[in-house]
């Protein structure tokens, strides 16, 4: 390569270099948004961290085996909210589906919207855990000094019994935490203690 011809070269080379860095840090920002709508489905369909499950449809088979389901509420700091479980646990039979209430009441003087992350302990239960109806699908809006009962619908698929992992668990807590609503939030909370709006569940 002649003298001359360097100085072009190494222009084609350093065009290479800042192209293959402008992809990269696109392809860097593209797998960083992609990645929490991924963690969540993955969590979803997994149970993993204690992640529940959504279903649509009740289970086809009751056990005569009973797991203790007990139930944990929390609030942040941002939210004036008294919230918690109108229960503090159940024991239904392995595959029955059951309604519990959790209760919250909105102590600000203004209206407040909600919305609340929850998980299951211990985690290895949440790919068993099965949420049919729950006020953790959408947001929840409180007037000034409103209370809102709000129903969950659950039941421990029978599956559960079967897991080498799972077999043993007797119980099983249920975990929410409710945040200032603040547009999209996580549906599982990462060691937190994780339709119709909430009215109408």
């Amino acid at each position: 390569m002649t003298e001359a011809a360097k100085p072009a070269q190494r222009r084609v080379n350093n065009s290479s270099i800042l192209v293959g860095c402008v992809v990269f840090v696109a392809g860097m920002v593209g797998a960083a948004y992609a990645s929490v709508p991924l963690y969540r489905l993955f969590c979803q369909v997994t149970g993993y961290n204690g992640t529940t499950q959504r279903v649509e449809q009740f289970s086809d088979t009751v056990l005569d085996q009973t797991v203790k389901v007990t139930f944990d509420a929390n609030t942040s700091s941002g939210l004036n909210w008294e919230f918690k479980p109108v229960q503090n646990s159940v024991e239904p039979k392995i595959g029955e589906t059951v309604q519990i209430t959790y209760k919250a009441t909105n102590k600000s003087p203004t209206p407040v919207t909600g919305t609340a992350v929850f998980n299951v302990t211990p985690m290895e239960a949440g790919a068993y855990f099965n949420k049919v109806q729950c006020f953790c699908f959408t947001e929840t809006t409180l007037k000034p000094g409103e209370t809102l009962e709000m129903p969950v619908v659950f039941f421990v698929d029978p599956e559960i019994t079967k897991a080498e992992e799972t077999k043993n668990i007797r119980t099983i807590t249920l975990s929410y935490t409710f945040y200032p609503s603040q547009g999209a939030k996580p549906v599982a909370g990462l060691q937190d203690k994780t339709g119709e709006t909430g009215r109408k569940l």
